[in-house]
């Protein structure tokens, strides 16, 4: 299992962004403050989320995935696609409702694009404790099992502030 790392690439509007590796809450930071750049921008006018690279991925970087969805979708953008060849993490992401904010395709298209790594971003420790929130928070509003899932998780954070 390697640590995890973010790329992306925008080329005539078209957004890719790829996670490789094991991609955890050390990187909540990294995904969502690249997330927010991103979607200020004009020229952005679709976007795809690839995992096929994607060894683990934990519920935070689920949540701050979904989040793109949620405001490329408050931007009147077209839903994301979101590609994973794993089976388990395909699995993951039906349960947890990523179909209802994202095409899933469970293959990657063919087109390929030159990629740059997401610098990594250092928050402090309550900075990464609200992103983990906010991204569970995210989850939970997607369905029923989400939230019987991480409500005690959300209790417990909001709880810590």
């Amino acid at each position: 299992m390697s640590d995890g790392a973010i790329y992306y690439a925008c080329r005539d509007g078209h957004y890719v962004l790829k996670f490789v590796g094991d991609v955890r809450l050390t990187l909540c930071s990294t995904i969502e403050r690249h997330l927010e750049a991103v979607l200020e921008r004009e020229d952005v006018s679709d976007t795809l989320v690839d995992l096929t690279e994607t060894d683990n991925i934990d519920s935070t970087s689920l949540g701050l995935i979904a989040k793109l969805a949620i405001k490329a979708r408050e931007k009147g953008m077209p839903l994301p696609t979101l590609v994973s060849t794993n089976g388990d993490i395909t699995r993951i992401l039906y349960s947890m409702g990523f179909d209802r904010v994202f095409v899933l395709l469970e293959e990657l298209p063919t087109s390929r694009c030159d990629l740059k790594q997401v610098p990594f971003v250092q928050e402090s420790e309550d900075e990464v404790r609200e992103r983990i929130l906010d991204a569970h928070k995210v989850l939970i509003d997607l369905n029923e099992s989400n939230r019987n899932a991480f409500k005690d998780l959300v209790a417990t954070l909001e709880s810590c502030r």
